[in-house]
């Protein structure tokens, strides 16, 4: 940073005039690409899911409450994981404020991990959260959405993930899945996104590039990230020098 070129006020306000052009592109582009997310046509569920959940078990028309819209948010918990990844969890640290917001507009949000229940609410407990969490173990849920994988997929070392056929890296991977009820109970898978799609949750990756050194990574969030009761009791500098991701 400290070879960083410094300029005049004047220099740098035309500068920042001309990243505000770009930034005012990328806004109107990035509104047009949700509209035709919105867009996209939608599946009609023929195949009933249920899920164990602290007051039993729930279908996944229940897990929309009283609202038409469900966003279900894939989390890193296999059955034999003695804890939630640490991605997911960075994730998750950003959903419970805002839960009254969607839920005033028409949307529930439902975490969903293969763990068994016990094992989520204990990490749930631990990580003092609120949002509601499900598991749906024993169920075909997260093999049907592509975020968990069997031992097949794991000797061919191949698995369907992110829309494509990848190199197998985990039983477990993100995602997040978006579905509707109409009036009449039916329910439409309408989408989902896998990867570094979900980074839009990422309220503090947001916060982070408003500064200087960004997301100050080199690879990815696991160079720093941890389970927020894991940092040092004292903050540190980050030690790795920011480099741009393609």
């Amino acid at each position: 940073m400290e070879s960083h070129k410094i300029v005049s006020q004047d220099e740098w306000l035309a500068a920042r005039k001309a990243l505000l052009a770009e930034e005012k592109a990328f806004t109107h582009a990035r509104d047009a690409l949700a509209a035709k997310r919105q867009a996209l046509p939608w599946v009609k569920l023929e195949k009933h899911y249920t899920f164990v959940s602290p007051h039993g078990p729930r279908t996944l028309a229940d897990l929309f409450g009283p609202r038409s819209q469900l966003i279900i948010y894939h989390f890193m918990l296999g059955p034999d994981w003695e804890e939630g990844c640490v991605g997911c969890s960075f994730l998750s640290d950003h959903i419970d404020g805002m839960l009254p917001h969607l839920e005033h507009h028409d949307v529930s949000y439902v975490a969903v991990s293969r763990a068994p229940l016990a094992k989520i609410e204990a990490f749930k407990k631990r990580m003092g959260w609120r949002f509601p969490w499900v598991s749906s173990n024993g169920s075909d849920f997260n093999f049907d959405y592509h975020v968990s994988f069997g031992e097949a997929d794991k000797a061919r070392g191949k698995a369907l993930y992110n829309f494509a056929e990848q190199d197998y890296m985990s039983d477990e991977l993100p995602g997040v899945s978006a579905f509707y009820r109409d009036d009449q109970g039916n329910i439409y898978h309408t989408y989902s996104t896998y990867a570094r799609g979900a980074e839009m949750l990422l309220g503090a990756y947001a916060m982070l590039e408003f500064t200087p050194k960004g997301r100050n990574e080199q690879h990815d969030m696991r160079e720093w990230i941890r389970h927020h009761d894991r940092y040092e009791s004292a903050p540190q500098a980050a030690c790795c020098a920011h480099e741009e991701k393609a």
